[in-house]
C-alpha cells in the first residue's frame, strides 16, 4: 500500500450516527478505528486535545491503523490554549513520550493556536517548534485576526513558517456560515468554529484544509469549486496535501468527503477510495 497524491480524512474516527452508514451494524466500537483506516487516509486527532491518551490506548491505535495511515494529533490544550505555548517544555516532553509508538505515523503534529494567540507571541511560537525533533512534520492553525490582515503579523508568520518548514493550516468554514441557524447542530457550529477568511497558502509540503461544511450536501459543490485548481496545482508543486472534511454534527461527514474525493478525481489521477466497510460488493449509497 502507497500513499496517494493527496490525504483524505474526517475530523473523528468514530461516530455513533456512522454505525448503519458507515461501518456495518456488527461493527464493534473497539473495531471502528480499523474501519475507519480502511477507507480514509488520515484523522485529525482531536482526542489529544482533551487529554493525553494512555499507552494502553496508543497501543491499539497502532494495532488498528497501517503503516501508510496518517495521524494529525493536535497538542493537549493546556499547552496551546491554557499555556499559550510558554513554558510548556515539560508538558510537550511527557505527551510525546506516550504518543512515541506513533511517531512513524504521524502526518502532522497540529499546533492549533486560540484567537487570543497574537503578533506579540510569534516569537514564542517559534521558539516552541524548535523543541520538537527536526524530522517531526509541523503544523500550526492560527485564529487571530491579525494572521489574516495580509499586515506584517501575516506576512511575518508566513515567512518562518515557510523558512522552517512548517505547513500553516487552511481553515474553510465558509459553508458552515452560509447556512442558516435553524439547528442545533448549525448553532453550535456558528458558536464554536472560526470565522475567518481562506488564506490558501501553501507554506511547506503538507498543506492541510480543514473544510467545514454546510448541512444541504449539495451546497458544498459550490464553495469546493476552488479547491478543484489549488489542490491539482499544490500537488504539480510537488506537494501531498491533507483534506480534512467536516460537517456540523459530523453526520454525513464520510459521505461528502466520498463526493469531493471523487469530484476531485476528475481532474486528479487519484486512486479509488475503498468501499465503507457497510457496503457489500458493488452495492453503492445515493448521497445526492
Amino acid at each position: 500500500m502507497t500513499q496517494p497524491p493527496l490525504l483524505l480524512g474526517l475530523t473523528m474516527w468514530s461516530h455513533n450516527q456512522w454505525q448503519k452508514s458507515f461501518y456495518g451494524s456488527g461493527t464493534q466500537n473497539n473495531e471502528r478505528l480499523a474501519r475507519y483506516a480502511e477507507v480514509f487516509h488520515t484523522v485529525e486527532g482531536n482526542t489529544t486535545f482533551y487529554a493525553t491518551p494512555s499507552a494502553a490506548t496508543v497501543s491499539n491505535w497502532k494495532d488498528a491503523t497501517h503503516d501508510e495511515f496518517r495521524f494529525t494529533f493536535k497538542l493537549p490544550k493546556v499547552i496551546t490554549h491554557q499555556h499559550l505555548l510558554a513554558n510548556s517544555t515539560a508538558e510537550l516532553n511527557s505527551f510525546l513520550r506516550v504518543m512515541e509508538p506513533l511517531h512513524s505515523r504521524v502526518g502532522q503534529w497540529t499546533i492549533q493556536l486560540p484567537a487570543a494567540f497574537g503578533e506579540e507571541h510569534l516569537d514564542r511560537l517559534f521558539q516552541f517548534c524548535r523543541l520538537f525533533p527536526r524530522d517531526f512534520p509541523l503544523g500550526v492553525e492560527v485564529r487571530n485576526m491579525a494572521f489574516f490582515s495580509k499586515g506584517e503579523a501575516e506576512r511575518r508568520l508566513n515567512h518562518e513558517l515557510m523558512e522552517a518548514g512548517i505547513d500553516r493550516i487552511v481553515m474553510d468554514s465558509r459553508p458552515v456560515f452560509s447556512a442558516p441557524p435553524d439547528s442545533e447542530a448549525v448553532i453550535d457550529a456558528h458558536q464554536k468554529k472560526p470565522k475567518v477568511p481562506v488564506h490558501a497558502i501553501a507554506t511547506a509540503q503538507h498543506p492541510m484544509i480543514r473544510f467545514i461544511g454546510h448541512p444541504e450536501m449539495a451546497e458544498n459543490l459550490t464553495f469546493f469549486k476552488p479547491w478543484l485548481s489549488k489542490i491539482p496545482a499544490w500537488i504539480e508543486e510537488g506537494r501531498q496535501p491533507y483534506l480534512m472534511i467536516h460537517t456540523p454534527d459530523n453526520a454525513e461527514a464520510p459521505q461528502l468527503a466520498k463526493k469531493l474525493y471523487e469530484t476531485l478525481s476528475a481532474s486528479l489521477d487519484l486512486p479509488e477510495l475503498a468501499p465503507f466497510p457497510s457496503i457489500s460488493g458493488n452495492q453503492q449509497i445515493q448521497m445526492f
